[in-house]
């Protein structure tokens, strides 16, 4: 029963998630995608410093260590001096004394000696843990910076996918049913085409008819008279051609106008006259 409630329950989450990222912006997802880079960048950076922070108190200790010994040294070999000139001396308390404290300053150099070599290891370790975190911290970053180049490429393609859904939401309106009462683009121009289609029909069955050869002779006789008319309205206003300052033809055939009596020649002069 448990076990059932169980993939019951991822089966809804599953569901709710998937039902989630359909509805959800891409964009706004994108930018919480580079915030939560941005946020790990930033932790990473922190844990990184403390790393190195480490490293730096872990050198500081080792040198201040290293000058502790370089002392201790100095003052064993200062203590073991002066306690053989007080012993050459004849003063075997103070030889007592200076031997004495040569021997305590021999206990802190053996234990300043012990953590300088822990202090060594610590230090090589720290150095090596702080590399790493300089490194992973550069890597990360160039990784940041190539996810927000990323990012500005995304939002390119989210725009121009935005932009081609709507030219394609904007053409399947264009052949897809508006509704019961509203025709479609292509219902409209098929409707066109074949008006058009008949009215053409009608044309060419008018034109082969008689009764528009019948027209047509009767629209030439129409325009012989109009040029006739109008020919005669130039003549009338001495605007005519050539043509219309012609004698017409009757005139030409009327047998009053004789052809005019050629001219007599001169008379030559008769031989013999000067």
């Amino acid at each position: 029963m448990i076990k059932l409630f169980r993939r019951f329950w991822k089966y809804l989450t599953a569901g709710a998630n998937q039902k989630f990222n359909e509805k959800a912006d891409p964009k706004i997802q994108l930018e919480q995608a580079i915030a939560e880079a941005e946020r790990n960048h930033r932790t990473l950076t922190e844990q990184a410093a403390n790393v190195i922070a480490q490293q730096k108190q872990v050198e500081v200790r080792l040198e201040r260590s290293m000058a502790q010994l370089e002392k201790l040294n100095i003052n064993a070999r200062q203590a073991i001096l002066m306690a053989e000139e007080a012993a050459k001396s004849g003063s075997d308390a103070k030889a007592v004394e200076y031997t004495r404290a040569a021997e305590a300053i021999a206990n802190q150099l053996i234990t300043v000696e012990t953590e300088v070599e822990e202090l060594k290891t610590m230090a090589l370790s720290s150095t090596q843990a702080s590399d790493q975190a300089k490194a992973a911290v550069a890597q990360n970053g160039m990784l940041l910076q190539r996810r927000l180049a990323e990012k500005q490429k995304l939002l390119s393609q989210l725009e121009q996918a935005k932009m081609q859904e709507q030219m394609n939401t904007a053409m399947a309106s264009l052949s897809a049913t508006v509704g019961d009462d509203v025709p479609t683009l292509n219902e409209v121009r098929d409707k066109i085409e074949a008006r058009h289609a008949k009215a053409m029909g009608m044309s060419e069955l008018q034109g082969q008819s008689v009764q528009g050869h019948m027209l047509e002779i009767e629209q030439a006789a129409q325009n012989t008279q109009a040029q006739a008319r109008l020919a005669q309205l130039k003549a009338e206003l001495g605007l005519g051609s050539e043509e219309a300052a012609a004698p017409t033809s009757a005139e030409a055939t009327s047998p009053a106008s004789e052809p005019a009596a050629a001219p007599t020649p001169a008379s030559e002069p008769q031989p013999g006259t000067t």
